[in-house]
């Protein structure tokens, strides 16, 4: 499924799925069709426009997996703010790759432009968020707390309660 509100393609939205509980929710970023992981929604607008403001650098972090060996070379390539090859074969090579401003497509991209198709990718953090062991579909609650300790000094709306 994808993240718009509506598609104009037809393809089913999480707003589709959430229906109701949707109302009022803004999605923080966005993952395409072939990318798993965290997706934050909100209530705040002010926290997913500050979240979703490449001045204000929040972190995303993905694990990464390409066809291909890449060489610690290609990796110093890469303009991302963090990269670590976890593993590495002929075959392929397992990353995790750190952003500080989410552009469409953009990991996929910087893999392509030194030769290496992505097969995998999903979000394992934004900001202090983490991911963990949540399954596809799965979701919880954020509490405030979780929020200002993920995102500490932020002034918005969400946090200042």
């Amino acid at each position: 499924m994808v993240t718009p509100r509506r598609d104009p393609e037809g393809r089913r939205t999480i707003y589709d799925v959430l229906g109701d509980d949707a109302r009022g929710l803004i999605a923080v970023g966005r993952l395409d069709l072939a990318t798993t992981g965290g997706l934050l929604l909100t209530t705040d607008t002010p926290l997913a426009n500050w979240m979703t403001d490449p001045a204000n650098e929040v972190p995303r972090v993905y694990v990464v997996t390409v066809r291909g060996e890449v060489t610690p070379a290609k990796l110093n390539d890469l303009p991302a703010t963090r990269a670590t090859l976890r593993k590495a074969s002929s075959r392929e090579s397992h990353l995790i790759v750190e952003l500080r401003e989410g552009k469409n497509r953009q990991v996929r991209r910087m893999f392509e432009a030194i030769g290496h198709e992505v097969t995998r990718l999903k979000r394992v953090k934004l900001g202090g968020l983490e991911l963990d062991a949540l399954e596809p579909g799965e979701w919880r609650e954020v509490t405030r707390a979780e929020l200002r300790a993920a995102f500490p000094g932020v002034r918005v709306s969400a946090l200042s309660s």
